[in-house]
């Protein structure tokens, strides 16, 4: 049940606090707005219909759309994905913990649940989001907080002011906001493809790659 104010939770004065608060909303199907290594995003566990059909309402965004998956570390990951390439798993091993989200081909069970054939990954490069997705062991929508067609909110006063009816919780810090996305490149292929350039250049990730 959706809360009529968001709790706030200031991530810098008690982290382990927060995680375990993160950890309770995701486990129970709710949302919640939280930091990352970008900017600030709408997270939820992305199995559950019913919290990814709150976010795409909050966003006014079409059904169907994907959205990027934060993962605790590629042993993790490749429970979800199909990746032949050894070369794909050292490149991966080489761009993270990084703001590079990389869309991989998903394995037979996920595409069905899920109802996608690929997704975008990312292993975050942030405190908060890595002990969660310790805790978890499972991977955490990263959505920009915005209503579509509109900029990415970044500071906190801001997300609190607009979004705090519609969400569960706001994890937020003191510290400077980010203000760039992820770089996002498809690895489907044999070479990666840039497909959005974010605070990590394509041209750094490709000298990794070869």
């Amino acid at each position: 049940m959706m809360n009529k104010d968001a709790e706030l939770i200031n991530i810098d004065e008690n982290l382990d606090f927060a995680v375990d608060k993160a950890e309770k909303i995701y486990l129970g199907g709710n949302i919640f707005i939280y930091p990352t290594d970008t900017i600030y995003g709408f997270g939820a566990n992305p199995f559950n219909e019913e919290a990814i059909a709150r976010i795409n309402t909050i966003k006014g965004r079409e059904e169907g759309k994907s959205y990027i998956f934060l993962i605790d570390g590629i042993e993790s990951l490749l429970k979800y994905i199909e990746l032949d390439s050894e070369h794909h798993i050292d490149f991966l091993h080489s761009i993270w913990p990084n703001p590079v989200s990389v869309v991989l081909k998903l394995n037979k069970k996920t595409a069905t649940v899920l109802n996608q054939e690929t997704a975008a990954f990312r292993v975050p490069n942030h405190r908060f989001c890595q002990k969660l997705l310790k805790k978890l062991k499972m991977p955490l929508v990263s959505t920009s907080v915005n209503r579509s067609s509109h900029p990415p909110v970044i500071e906190p006063v801001i997300i609190k002011e607009q979004f705090s009816s519609e969400v569960d919780a706001i994890f937020f810090s003191e510290k400077k906001s980010f203000i760039e996305a992820s770089t996002i490149i498809n690895l489907i292929d044999s070479a990666p493809k840039l497909l959005r350039e974010g605070k990590i250049k394509f041209a750094d990730l490709l000298s990794k790659f070869n």
